[in-house]
Formats: structure tokens, C-alpha cells, sequence
């Protein structure tokens, strides 16, 4: 099965000083028995390249392949002109770790305010999404931003920055029913067909997991299942608990 865990589910373990990369790789391989890292920049906690290397030369020492790496931090929309500035440096500078770690997918957030897309931002957005796209694509990885916060927790503003990008390296990380506008099962609904990476919470798991994997599985989802706790508490356990209900759901939807 094509699972994987969000480095942020480690995030209360990483804020106490017991969880790094190396230990997260050490987890993921053989606490959990899954070949797939799926980094959150937190848990790596720097983009110097030396570092990187080590980062994968662990990988590769692990035979594992990294499905996903979510950046925090250089979101594309800031309403100051100059703090986009410094946000798409950051980006680029995500985007050559990504290529370094050999990742198959790339999230980097939107940014802005939950209300519908201006012209303006929408202009930003997707000639942003589109030259990052265009780096994926040299760099063979996917790249668009996570219904996360902001922006992106509007179903429509997704699917009208999806269609402005217009590029076969873009796609988004779908957060599973993470919509704040009402509809969360429509949300899913439209934007499967742009999923290339999925975070799924311990609330989709426990409520309605199985039709969420339906909607994913008959709109030709290939992706990971990427489970993602967040309470900081007791995170060992609480991830393999989510592991099991997804690794259950996926065998009842017979994805393999």
C-alpha cells in the first residue's frame, strides 16, 4: 500500500528535543514498516545542503522514497509586496531541498485570508505555481500548495488557482475534508481530480474515512495515503492507531 506519515505528526515529540529527521526516518521504517517519508520541514528544521545530504543518504541506506515535503513559511501571498519577495526566495530555496531529498511531491501554501480569491492574488498565485510547476518538472517532482489555512480553505479559490496554473507538474496536497466553506465532502469531491498527495486527520479517519478513500479511488487517485496527527500527545501510539484505520479503509476500498 502506497501509506505515509506526515513528519508533523511527530510535531510535539520534535518541539520536546526527541525527534529529528533521522529518528522520523527510524519510526517510519521500522516502528511502522512503511518505505515512504513524507517530510514536513519542521521535523528536517534546515535546508543546509550538507545536512540534506546526510538526510539522504539515510534515505537511500533505508531504500525509501520521499512521497511528499510540505514547507511551512514561504507561502506565495503576503499583502506586503516585500514579504512575497522574501517568501518566494524561501520557496526556491524548499524547492532545491525537495530536488536534493529526490521527492515526488512538493506543498507550498497559498497564504492570504480566508475569502474568495482576488484578481490580483489569483495573478500571483498562479504565475508563482506555474514557475515552481516548471522546476518540478525539471526536477521530477509535482508542486501546488495544501487546502491548509488561508486561501486554500476555499474549495473555489483552489479550483480556480488549479485551473489558472494549468501545468502538468501542479497539483495539491489534498487535506481530506479541510474546507471551511460548507461543503467539506464537495470540497474532496472537486478537487480529487487534482490530488497528487493526501494528509489524512484522525477526525476523517474516525468519522468517514471509508467514502473519503471512495471519492479519491474512483477519481484515479495514485498518491499516498499520508496519515497526519496533530494533538503533540502520546504520537507513537495515536499515528499507529491512524495507520491501522487507514491501512483497514484501504483494504476495504480494495486500493492496493
Amino acid at each position: 500500500m502506497r501509506i505515509s506519515i506526515a513528519g508533523f505528526s511527530f510535531h510535539g515529540l520534535r518541539g520536546a528535543g526527541m525527534m529529528d529527521a533521522f529518528g522520523y526516518l527510524e519510526s517510519v521504517k521500522y516502528r511502522y514498516r512503511l518505505d515512504a517519508a513524507d517530510f514536513w520541514n519542521g521535523i528536517i528544521g534546515t535546508t543546509d545542503e550538507e545536512y540534506l545530504k546526510k538526510v539522504k543518504q539515510a534515505l537511500d541506506e533505508r531504500e525509501m522514497t520521499v512521497a511528499n515535503y510540505h514547507a511551512d513559511g514561504p507561502h506565495v501571498w503576503e499583502d506586503d509586496p516585500a514579504a512575497r519577495e522574501k517568501n518566494y526566495r524561501d520557496a526556491l530555496t524548499h524547492l532545491r531541498a525537495a530536488a536534493l531529498l529526490g521527492a515526488q511531491t512538493v506543498r507550498i501554501d497559498t497564504g492570504g485570508t480566508l475569502t474568495p480569491i482576488t484578481d490580483e492574488q489569483l495573478e500571483t498565485l498562479a504565475s508563482r505555481y506555474r514557475e515552481y510547476a516548471q522546476f518540478g518538472e525539471e526536477h521530477g517532482f509535482v508542486v501546488g500548495p495544501e487546502n491548509h489555512w488561508g486561501l486554500s480553505l476555499i474549495a473555489d479559490n483552489m479550483e480556480k488557482l488549479a485551473k489558472a496554473v494549468d501545468h502538468p507538474a501542479y497539483g495539491i496536497l489534498l487535506h481530506v475534508g479541510h474546507w471551511e466553506d460548507g461543503d467539506e465532502e464537495g470540497g474532496d469531491r472537486r478537487m480529487a481530480k487534482y490530488a497528487v498527495h493526501t494528509h489524512l486527520d484522525a477526525r476523517i479517519t474516525r468519522t468517514c474515512l471509508q467514502e473519503r478513500v471512495k471519492i479519491l479511488a474512483d477519481a484515479g487517485y495514485q498518491g499516498y495515503w499520508g496519515v497526519e496527527h496533530h494533538s503533540g500527545q502520546n504520537e507513537y501510539v495515536e499515528v499507529a492507531w491512524q495507520l491501522a484505520e487507514v491501512q483497514r479503509a484501504l483494504v476495504h476500498a480494495g486500493v492496493k
